[in-house]
Formats: structure tokens, C-alpha cells, sequence
């Protein structure tokens, strides 16, 4: 009997790769691209310890979770970066300092 590719395994490393590259976008894209992938490699992870021998690639599951994992950090923390960022300089504060920055090198 041939071994079945485990269901979603290559979505959840694709996801945890997705989480690490969306922190950069508020930290809320890769939030939540890290939450789905760490629910779908739990789900994963169920199916494959009811019975290993017919399933392969859980190694992407494994890995697809830890990246998620990662980016779900990642996220966190550049989230609360950007939220003490617009609660001590506001958004006047925000656009006052890249309007400097523009000046300065010329854009």
C-alpha cells in the first residue's frame, strides 16, 4: 500500500513561510497567517499519529509549524512596536518623521 501525502502538509509550511514574511506588514498578516498554519499542523498532526505508516510528509508539517511559530513571535512583537509607536508619537508624528526622512536623502 502507498503512503498518502498528509493533507494540507505543504499549505502549513507554505503558511509558516507566509507568517515570517507578513509580520513585516503590521505584524497582522502574519498573525494570522500564523494562527491558520499552527491549527492546520495540530489537525495534521492528529490524522498522522492515528496511524503513521500510511501517511508521508510530515516533516513538512513539523517544519511549517515551527516556522509558524517564529513568525507568530515575530508578528507579536512588531505589533507591539507599532502600537507604542502610534500611542506616544501619533500618526501626525509618524507622517512628520518620513516626510524628514524624504527630505534628507533626497526623495
Amino acid at each position: 500500500m502507498e503512503k498518502q501525502t498528509l493533507p494540507n502538509s505543504t499549505l502549513i509550511l507554505v503558511f509558516g513561510i507566509l507568517s515570517i514574511l507578513g509580520c513585516c506588514c503590521y505584524g497582522v498578516l502574519g498573525l494570522i497567517f500564523a494562527i491558520v498554519a499552527i491549527i492546520m499542523a495540530k489537525k495534521a498532526t492528529a490524522v498522522y499519529n492515528e496511524n503513521p505508516e500510511l501517511y508521508s510528509g510530515y516533516q513538512n508539517v513539523k517544519t511549517g509549524k515551527i516556522l509558524a511559530i517564529i513568525g507568530l513571535i515575530l508578528s507579536v512583537i512588531y505589533l507591539i512596536y507599532v502600537i507604542f509607536i502610534f500611542a506616544t508619537v501619533g500618526y501626525d508624528g509618524i507622517m512628520e518623521m518620513q516626510q524628514e526622512l524624504m527630505r534628507q536623502y533626497g526623495g
